[in-house]
């Protein structure tokens, strides 16, 4: 069994590419199984994280997809918990999605993607932005 790990925000197309990439690995989707995380930064009401309208879209790709999965609620900082997660779960593979942002914004705001990279002890995938259908 293969296991990844996907970050996802509230960025529908960022968390559909990381789908999307998990889909198109190599092999039978019925050898692959992910960990879906999504990190509440806040969270005074207790939502769950298959309330985010974008880790909903990921669940109904993968349940079309036939790929197995879970869904990791956390709360912190995301990178930090994706990382954490890969651990626990002995992950072979992070897959995460960059946004396109200025040098300045980069080194301001930090980057998840980023984060994960540098302090990953095990493979990790950045997603391009999923293209939208123009019809």
């Amino acid at each position: 069994m293969y296991h990844a790990i996907i970050g996802v925000d509230e960025d529908e197309q960022r968390a559909m590419a990381c789908a999307e990439a998990v889909g198109a690995l190599p092999g039978d989707v019925s050898e692959v199984e992910v960990t879906i995380v999504y990190s509440f930064t806040e969270n005074p009401s207790g939502a769950s994280a298959t309330q985010v309208h974008s880790v909903r879209e990921v669940e109904d790709y993968f349940d079309d997809e036939g790929i197995e999965y879970r869904v990791a609620d956390t709360s912190g900082d995301p990178a930090d918990r994706l990382l954490e997660t890969a651990a626990d779960n002995d992950a072979d593979l992070i897959v995460v999605a960059g946004r396109k942002r200025s040098p300045a914004g980069k080194a301001l705001f930090g980057s998840v993607t980023q984060e994960v990279i540098l302090n990953a002890d095990r493979p990790v995938m950045v997603a391009g932005k999923q293209k939208l259908d123009e019809n």
